[in-house]
Formats: C-alpha cells, sequence, structure tokens
C-alpha cells in the first residue's frame, strides 16, 4: 500500500510511463495539473500570461488570454497581491477568493518560480465552516492530544481527529521506520473500507525525492484519482523545464493513480508529520469516492499536523527519559557495588545478572585475560572467545552494537537463534577486556500491505502498481529486538565509568607499591644513618685516640722541632675530622658546603694556635659545592698553608693571615696571603721536605695548580682547581 498521496510523478508520456529508475524521476516537472482547477504562468516582469495549465477558455471566460494581463484576467485587488511576490523574495501563499465570469468561486494561490509567477486557482468548499468552528475543532483535538497517555494512543486520537475535521472515508497514521519503509500505526476507516491497520509498506513505494517533497509540501490533495491531467499550453518553450515543486495542481504519476484504484480509492490527501524538520510520517487520508479539500480544512490540518508533531516529539522524548532514568539508576547502583578491596573482573563477576537485566539481555558475558565468565543464555563458550578475537583484531574502542548480529559477523549465524542481538564494549583490547550482551533471535511476522517482493515492472521495463493489497505475511528472522538510544548511550557511559574505576585502582595498586618501596628507602635510609653514625663514632674516636697518642708524644719529647711536626700532624687530623662531622650532621653525604667547612676548620686552628691568635685571621668564603672527597683534600691544603705561615712567616707569633674562597666559572680559587718574613723556603720547608712533597701530591690530587708570589711583605699562595674531577 501507498496510504499517501503518490508514488512516483512523471514527465508527462501519458501513454508508457517507462520509470525503471523511479527514484531518480523528476518528479517536480510534470508539465501538467490536475484538472480540477487552472494554472496561471505568469511573465515576472509584465505580469501577463504565458501558459496556462487546464480549462482556461472555461473559467476566466475568454479565448485571448495568452498576453492578457493579470488584472485583465482577473481583478485588479488579487493581481495588486499577486504582483507585490514579484517585488518580493516572498514563498509564496493563499491570495483570496475570485468570483469568475459564470459566477463560481475560486481559491487563488500564488508564488515565484525563476522568471514565472504561478497563480493556481481551485474550487472554492461548497460550505466552508465558519472560522470559529475550525478553532474550536483545532482546540478540542489539540486538548485529546494532550490528554493521550501514549504515544500508540496519541496516533489513535489523532486519526480520528482528522477523519473528523476531513470527512475522509479512512485516515491512516503512518510512520516512517529506520530503512525507511513504513507502518500504519492507527486507523479510522468507515464502514466498508479495508483496514490496513498494522500493515507494512516498502520503501520503493515512497521514492526519496518524492519525500523529500512531503517536507516542502504538508498538505498534498488528489481529488479524484480518475482524472485526466492537463498539460501546459502552448508547449513549453523555456530554456529550462517549469520547476512546479510547490504547486497544489501538480499532476501525478498515472501508475500512481492506478496504485491509489487497485487500493479502491477514489480520492486521497496526504498531510506530512514533520518532527525536527524531518519526516516523521503521513496523515493518509483515502476516500471511496472523489473528494475536494478546502483551502481553510487544508490550513486547519497543516496546523493540526504540527501540534502533533510536537506532541509526538514530547511523548517520545518523555519515554526517552524514563527510560535514561532508569537505566541510569541500575548503573549507579552496579557502580556503587564494585568493592574496592576486590579485582574489577571480579566484582563485575559478582554484578553479571545485573548487568544482563540492566539491557534486558537474554545473555551476558564477561571476558578478561582468558577468562570467562556467562550469564543467562549465551552461544557456546568457543563462540565467545572468537566474538572476543573479532572485536579486538578489529580494533573496536567504541560500543559495538547491532541486532542482526550475523551479518556482521557471519561465523556467528549457527548461534542466531542466541545471540542475533549484540551489545559490547572493549575496556582493554590488549589483556582483553570485554563486556558483551546477548539478545535472542525474535522472530516476527510482518503482515505488508501485497507483496512487497513483487517486480516493480513488467518484462518490458514498464512500472507496474501492485494489483493486490492483501495481507501478505513474511517472517523475518536472524533479527532481535533494536537496542535503544538510551541503552546504545548508556552502554557508552557504562565503558567511560568502568575504565575509569580500572584506571583509579590501577593507580591506588600503584601508589600502594610506591608507598611501600618509599618505607622501604626509608627503612634502608634509617639504616644507612645509623651506619654513618657508628662510622663517624668510631672514626672519630680513632682520629681523637691517634690525637691524643701525638700530644702525648710531643709532650713526652725534648725535642722542639717534634713537638712542632707532632703539632702539626694534630691540625692535619682535625682537618680530616671536621668533615666527618660534617658529614654527620648533614643531609646530603655526597657533597658538602666548602665555605662551612672551611670557616669551622679556620676556627679550629685559630683555638688550637693559641687565644692570642683572635682577630689575626681574616676570612672571605664564597659559597661553593663540592664532592666531599675534594673537600677533605682541600682542607688539608688549607691547614697546610696556614701551618706554613704560622711556622714560617711569623715563627709561631700571631700576625695577619688572610684566607679567601671564590668561584671563576667551573673552577675554584683559594688565597692563604700573610705579611711575615716572605721566605719561600726555610727549615724543614724545602722542596724536598714531607709537608712540599704532600702539598704537591694533594694539588695534583685536584688537578690543580699551587702559585705561590711575594705578597710584599710576606707570601701569597694561590690553590686553582676544577670543582669536580676532569675526566
Amino acid at each position: 500500500m501507498k496510504p499517501l498521496d503518490e508514488v512516483t510523478d512523471l514527465p508527462f508520456d501519458h501513454a508508457a510511463p517507462d520509470l525503471t529508475a523511479c527514484d531518480r524521476e523528476p518528479i517536480h516537472i510534470p508539465g501538467a495539473v490536475q484538472p480540477h482547477g487552472l494554472l496561471l504562468v505568469v511573465e515576472r516582469n509584465s505580469l501577463s500570461l504565458a501558459y496556462v495549465a487546464g480549462d482556461a477558455e472555461a473559467i476566466l471566460g475568454r479565448d485571448d488570454w495568452r498576453g492578457a494581463s493579470l488584472g485583465a484576467v482577473l481583478d485588479d485587488a488579487l493581481a495588486g497581491r499577486i504582483a507585490r511576490l514579484a517585488d518580493s523574495t516572498a514563498v509564496g501563499s493563499y491570495i483570496g477568493p475570485w468570483t469568475g465570469p459564470d459566477g463560481r468561486c475560486w481559491d487563488v494561490a500564488a508564488h515565484p518560480v525563476a522568471d514565472h509567477l504561478l497563480v493556481e486557482l481551485e474550487p472554492c468548499a461548497a460550505e466552508a465552516p465558519p472560522a470559529a468552528l475550525v478553532l474550536g475543532s483545532l482546540e478540542a483535538a489539540g486538548r485529546a492530544f494532550e490528554r493521550a497517555a501514549t504515544l500508540r494512543g496519541l496516533c489513535e486520537r489523532a486519526a480520528e481527529e482528522f477523519a473528523r475535521i476531513t470527512g475522509y472515508d479512512r485516515v491512516m497514521i503512518y510512520r516512517f521506520l529506520d530503512d525507511d519503509a513504513g507502518v500504519v500505526v492507527a486507523e479510522h476507516a468507515a464502514p466498508g473500507m479495508d483496514a490496513f491497520l498494522h500493515h507494512h509498506f516498502p520503501s520503493s513505494d515512497i521514492p526519496r525525492q518524492a519525500r523529500a517533497l512531503y517536507v516542502r509540501n504538508l498538505v498534498r490533495v488528489i481529488p479524484d484519482v480518475a482524472y485526466a491531467p492537463a498539460p501546459l499550453r502552448p508547449a513549453w518553450a523555456e530554456p529550462a523545464p517549469l520547476d512546479m515543486s510547490d504547486c497544489a495542481l501538480r499532476s501525478v504519476s498515472p501508475v500512481h493513480m492506478q496504485y491509489l484504484r487497485n487500493m479502491g480509492v477514489g480520492a486521497s490527501a496526504s498531510i506530512s508529520i514533520v518532527k525536527d524538520g524531518l519526516l516523521w510520517g503521513l496523515v493518509a487520508c483515502h476516500h471511496s469516492g472523489p473528494r475536494q479539500l478546502g483551502y481553510d480544512v487544508r490550513s486547519a490540518c497543516r496546523a493540526l499536523a504540527g501540534g502533533l508533531a510536537r506532541q509526538i516529539k514530547a511523548k517520545e522524548e518523555a519515554e526517552t527519559y524514563r527510560e535514561r532514568i532508569r537505566l541510569r539508576g541500575l548503573e549507579d547502583e552496579i557502580l556503587r557495588g564494585l568493592i574496592p578491596d576486590r579485582s574489577l573482573d571480579d566484582s563485575l563477576a559478582e554484578a553479571i545478572p545485573q548487568l544482563r537485566r540492566m539491557f534486558d539481555a537474554d545473555g551476558a558475558a564477561i571476558f578478561r585475560g582468558g577468562r570467562l565468565v556467562l550469564d543467562g543464555e549465551c552461544p557456546p563458550e568457543s563462540a565467545v572467545r572468537e566474538m572476543v578475537g573479532w572485536l579486538t583484531d578489529q580494533a573496536v574502542v567504541e560500543t559495538v552494537h547491532s541486532d542482526r548480529w550475523g551479518e556482521v559477523d557471519p561465523r556467528a549465524r549457527p548461534f542466531q537463534s542466541l545471540a542475533s542481538g549484540v551489545l559490547a564494549l572493549t575496556l582493554s583490547a590488549d589483556e582483553p577486556f570485554v563486556l558483551i550482551w546477548f539478545r535472542a533471535e525474535f522472530l516476527q511476522v510482518v503482515k505488508w500491505a501485497g507483496n512487497p517482493h513483487k517486480p516493480a515492472a513488467d518484462e518490458a521495463g514498464i512500472l507496474t502498481p501492485r494489483a493486490s493489497f492483501d495481507a501478505w505475511a513474511e517472517t523475518v528472522s536472524g533479527r532481535a529486538r533494536p537496542w535503544t538510544a538510551a541503552e546504545i548511550e548508556t552502554a557508552g557511559r557504562l565503558r567511560t565509568a568502568l575504565q575509569e574505576v580500572r584506571h583509579n585502582r590501577r593507580l591506588r595498586d600503584l601508589n600502594g607499591r610506591l608507598s611501600e618501596t618509599l618505607a622501604d628507602r626509608e627503612a634502608l635510609l634509617s639504616q644507612k644513618d645509623f651506619l654513618i653514625r657508628e662510622v663517624n663514632h668510631r672514626i672519630q674516636n680513632s682520629l681523637q685516640l691517634v690525637s691524643s697518642f701525638l700530644g702525648l708524644q710531643g709532650r713526652a719529647s725534648q725535642s722542639e722541632e717534634v713537638k712542632a711536626s707532632l703539632e702539626e700532624a694534630q691540625r692535619r687530623l682535625q682537618a680530616v675530622a671536621l668533615v666527618h662531622r660534617r658529614l654527620y650532621r648533614a643531609d646530603q653525604v655526597e657533597t658538602i658546603d666548602l665555605a662551612r667547612y672551611l670557616e669551622e676548620l679556620i676556627g679550629d686552628m685559630q683555638s688550637s694556635m693559641g687565644s692570642e691568635w683572635a682577630g689575626h685571621i681574616s676570612v672571605s668564603l664564597a659559597p661553593i659545592t663540592v664532592a666531599t672527597d675534594r673537600a677533605v683534600t682541600i682542607g688539608l691544603v688549607l691547614t697546610e698553608l696556614v701551618i706554613n705561615a704560622n711556622k714560617y712567616a711569623y715563627e709561631g707569633r700571631p700576625g695577619p693571615i688572610e684566607i679567601a674562597l671564590e668561584q671563576h666559572r667551573g673552577s675554584f680559587r683559594l688565597l692563604v696571603a700573610d705579611r711575615g718574613k716572605g721566605k719561600k723556603t726555610g727549615k724543614g720547608h724545602g722542596a724536598d721536605g714531607f709537608g712540599s712533597r704532600m702539598m704537591a701530591a694533594m694539588v695534583s690530587q685536584l688537578q690543580g695548580q699551587l702559585d705561590v708570589s711575594d705578597n710584599l711583605p710576606g707570601l701569597r699562595s694561590i690553590l686553582t682547581a676544577p670543582l669536580a674531577p676532569v675526566v
């Protein structure tokens, strides 16, 4: 059945309409009109008649219409309103009534097309209802629509209201499906009329270009399906065919008229149900005999169809909202039930019955790293594992869903009774970690209005309509109940939430391992600190013991030279011991603040040299960080230079000593200057003395250079060395 106004419109060769490609047929340029009215093609600039289609001579009451002005053919008032269309971008509309020379009333409408104005005249309704009555009917219908609790109830009430307003014998609410086929979801039929409720109609009944025109023209009327088309006169001579897309009188294909006659229809009308700019369906009106639909009723039908579309949208959105609320509640319940102390796959395995019921599935499966958990009616385990392999091989990262899985993966066809519908989430393709829901095959018996598989054309390639619209049953297999948009949306949201839970748990486990590692590190540091304390204690004791032995040996010796040598050795031991004390107090054991170390070392040396040295040693030390082992060597060099100044420059008496430390790029300079005798050598201080040999060894170890010059008076010693060893 095509419960609509037309299947195809043809460029008119009424004898043999060869429509082997009806979906590409230019139905907007038929070149003819339905003869119950009259089409005037008016030059846009001159407002003179160029072409007509219909009985112009009888309706206009004149034979000399060609070239006549529009005002002369109609009246000046109508012509003036029509002329305003030529000077604007208006799309055209109803102009008003016009009384012809024979006294008949005609409804006039006009719209511009390129360089022309198309003026249409149709007979006025014999008994036009008062406007108040029409508005009252619309208000009553609107209230009835609002009271409908369900979409089905809304459509049933709409069929009744359109039948009451139009007076047609059969009114059907026809809804388009996802594959562009259609189904009658509600019907109101007069006694004796065939019923088509719940019948399906193939998408070929309404070609794509016809659906586009239904969005453009909301009301389409065929008052008499037995009409003979009235072609344009004279023959169209313009370069481009006349676009009649917006013409209410536009003629339809003779194949479609035969289609309607085969259904036992004498007249038809179609009112488009457009929701959000898309064709949701049609109000298909059929009458057993000829029937006209006046402009006032057409306007009422357009308004009522708009209200119906808004109510359909509200009902669908309310149903979707309720489903989303239900799914969101189940989703939150499942996520709250995931026990933090258990693994995610164990928690999901325990919640798998809830997951299955959440999506109204017949079976569910969870696969992770080789472990498979099944619940409900599922395909064999081997088939599920193959499905997981297919999903991971395809690198699927989004939600996968199908209500005919056997067409997606032919290997699943042997199990389509259990898994025609599949909804799958891939949480990780590496492990892999996949959740799958199954819906069993839903064998559906579809009632068609006639055989939908009948060839559209005969052996000669000429289109012929179906001769029979008797119910034709077809069993559809390999399909499951479709997954709703809300279910697919919830599945994607669940996937994101589970990935977040998985990520958070992995972070928690990683933080736990890091905490354990940090605890182990703290334990090792504590142990290391204890060992350092112990080593430092023992070293300090050993150095103190050696220093005490040297002191005892010096006091027991009668030789001043021996005493002096032992005192020098004590100072060198103090330099080494000070480094160990600094290391014990510092957090960083690999490096040391050289300035602070030398400052403490100078203080200890000054104390050991006697109180009379107070105020004689001036210090200027820049903060420099060096490795600990280099600090020990630098400290020994400084100790040796101060000992030399004490011993040779001032012969043990107090005198001024200047000590400075500065950094220059990657090197440091240590300066020790006195104002004593100024001798570079002396007794025990020759080039072959112990002090000189030790000094040379330490300077070499530092990869540095020691420069000794005259300070006028005294000596000026400068040690220059890199901050770090040069490899």
